[in-house]
């Protein structure tokens, strides 16, 4: 099948060769974290979520935390039906929900694994923002909560950290999609259906983080946020630093400022090498 699940469309044949994903047609799993603590409220609960996470990726961000296994090739391969058992094996557990961490470049198997099997916890689909309007739309009935990236407004800082310069444009359009196919809804001011836009504050662009913020509150109604602070070196980048308290202080200012309050701010001490599971 030739593969256009994501903005690249690569258009290559991925039971033959791979694409820019570094994936072939099989889903390929390279870790699963039962009871994981370490996201939003909304995804973990009281008992955590259940994170999968998928080997490649579709931006492969030279900063990025989970670089072991983004690059591809890691961990166990499922067909669809496979992975239908799985979910289904999920679904009996003490997991509060199921959290597919980066799984764009798997999209279309895991509609296919969802039609065999939809479980019954809550499922977030937690990506890098960098999607298809096609994509979104058609795994929309089975997610709960899209937990997206919103990473640049820059279009340079985009082609030189994750050779992605139209980033911007398609994480816009995804996301009001996202919006329009799952809109927020509250359960005792808890967050049960709907987004969370992400932003990662990257050092030294602080200038970026605010025309994103200002972006966000320009073209999404009434959004949730989690604003980061979690950047580590990944020693593939040259921003060879982690984030300064004034730097994150300066964003934060930005989001009360203009009213982005509703969402989740990460204390500095996140960025650590401990939060970074081990693969």
């Amino acid at each position: 099948m030739i593969c256009r699940q994501c903005p690249r469309n690569c258009g290559v044949d991925r039971e033959k060769e791979l694409g820019f994903c570094k994936e072939g047609e099989k889903i390929r799993i390279a870790k699963i974290i039962d009871n994981f603590m370490w996201e939003e409220p909304p995804v973990s609960g009281k008992n955590g979520t259940c994170a999968i996470f998928f080997s490649g990726c579709n931006l492969r961000c030279s900063y990025c935390q989970n670089y072991k296994i983004s690059r591809g090739g890691v961990g166990k391969e499922y067909s669809a039906e496979e992975f239908a058992r799985l979910l289904e094996k999920i679904d009996s557990s003490s997991n509060e929900s199921i959290d597919l961490v980066t799984p764009t470049h798997f999209s279309n198997q895991l509609i296919s694994a969802f039609k065999i099997y939809k479980p019954k916890k809550k499922v977030i689909y937690n990506t890098s923002g960098y999607e298809s309007l096609e994509i979104i739309k058609e795994i929309s009935p089975f997610i709960d909560i899209f937990l997206t990236d919103f990473k640049y407004f820059d279009e340079n800082l985009a082609k030189r950290f994750s050779f992605a310069g139209d980033y911007r444009e398609k994480a816009v359009t995804a996301i009001k999609a996202m919006h329009k196919y799952r809109p927020n809804v509250f359960i005792n001011e808890i967050l049960d259906k709907g987004v969370i836009i992400r932003h990662l504050v990257l050092p030294e662009q602080t200038k970026d983080s605010i025309d994103i913020l200002r972006l966000i509150k320009k073209e999404f109604d009434d959004p949730v946020i989690s604003l980061m602070s979690q950047y580590v070196p990944s020693g593939e980048e040259g921003i060879g630093r982690k984030l300064y308290a004034l730097e994150y202080k300066i964003v934060l200012n930005e989001a009360k400022k203009i009213g982005l309050k509703k969402g989740f701010f990460q204390d500095l001490s996140s960025s650590s090498e401990k939060f970074i599971p081990h693969f």
